[in-house]
């Protein structure tokens, strides 16, 4: 009886040692996420600075900086069709301080390119950052005045007009595929390594048409220097409200949404990426930054990290489904 008694109080003590040592050890976990952020925030965007994506970022960058209390940094890695800067974030210690930013490409290169990530599997949504009209743009001196001007063009003479995009698979030329199904026309495509270099492109006429972000191109248009033919979003640009819609225009099931947003790793701690969605949120109800967005002519896409990933899931679908059609290809 008294050895059972001793076993059973060891038995007792080494369940308290254990209950102890797990409290320990939780208490530790909700330190550790309760301290983030504890170091800079890196927010690696895919592309090229002076992009709408790299705009956008910059944008929230401060105000994420003055939420956190850390310096908030924006380190653009193009090239490589965004998987430098994917590489990146996969590489890095999956703990919130390395924050991919990109656009809608993350649904279309993975299923053009052979790529050693999932879009799913391997990245956890944070949050969008913001939808950008995609605004079809000529040069002044190519003479086109309507997007049927264009169309009229390019059926005159087929496969001789050129279009650019800021990439293969980039939500500009996603824009222009979407086009080129609607309207039946054929066109040559000529990617570029971004948006400004294909701006640049546009304006001195070697390129006849670009679906660019209305964010990088608006400046050029109210200079005078490219000429805004439609927006691809379902409703006008407040930024431009004398320049129709696709549809508008004549041009049905044309519409694309070009969205810019926040990932991180998928190993990430999920209040570790609530957290990141809950204060990029608030940076965007920011009065500074919404006058930001408008007058850049994008809009706030508040959604939660659920959310963001249901619409990354169903947008992988419906590429899938644009890309067969068009027979798009990797380059």
């Amino acid at each position: 009886m008294t050895q059972w008694r001793l076993m059973r109080s060891k038995a007792i003590h080494l369940t308290y040692v254990l209950l102890f040592s797990m409290g320990l050890g939780f208490t530790h976990l909700n330190g550790f996420a309760q301290a983030f952020p504890s170091k800079p925030i890196k927010l690696i965007s895919g592309a090229t600075a002076g992009s709408a994506s790299d705009i956008i970022a910059r944008s929230i960058a401060e105000k994420l900086q003055n939420e956190f209390g850390v310096s908030v940094i924006v380190e653009n890695k193009p090239g490589a069709a965004g998987t430098l800067a994917i590489q990146t974030i996969l590489n890095s210690p999956a703990d919130g301080h390395s924050v991919f930013v990109y656009t809608g490409a993350h649904t279309v290169l993975p299923l053009l390119n052979k790529v050693s990530y999932d879009p799913v599997k391997d990245f956890s949504a944070v949050v969008p950052l913001a939808v950008v009209p995609n605004v079809m743009v000529v040069s002044p001196n190519k003479g086109y005045k309507s997007v049927k001007d264009v169309v009229a063009a390019a059926k005159n003479m087929p496969g001789q007009l050129n279009y650019a995009s800021a990439g293969l698979g980039s939500a500009t030329h996603m824009s222009a595929e979407k086009f080129k199904l609607a309207t039946g026309i054929d066109a040559v495509h000529v990617p570029y390594k971004g948006s400004p270099e294909a701006i640049t492109e546009t304006m001195t006429g070697r390129i006849d048409y670009f679906f660019a972000p209305l964010v990088s191109a608006l400046p050029m248009i109210k200079a005078g220097k490219l000429i805004p033919l439609a927006v691809s979003t379902p409703k006008r640009s407040s930024q431009l409200p004398d320049v129709p819609t696709l549809a508008e225009a004549g041009i049905a099931k044309s519409e694309y949404l070009f969205w810019i947003g926040m990932l991180v790793s998928s190993k990430t701690p999920r209040d570790i990426v609530n957290k990141l969605n809950q204060s990029t949120l608030k940076a965007l109800q920011d009065n500074e930054v919404k006058e930001r967005l408008v007058s850049l002519g994008a809009e706030a896409l508040p959604m939660t990290p659920e959310q963001f990933d249901q619409l990354i899931k169903d947008e992988l679908t419906t590429n899938a489904i644009v890309i067969k059609a068009a027979g798009i290809k990797s380059e």
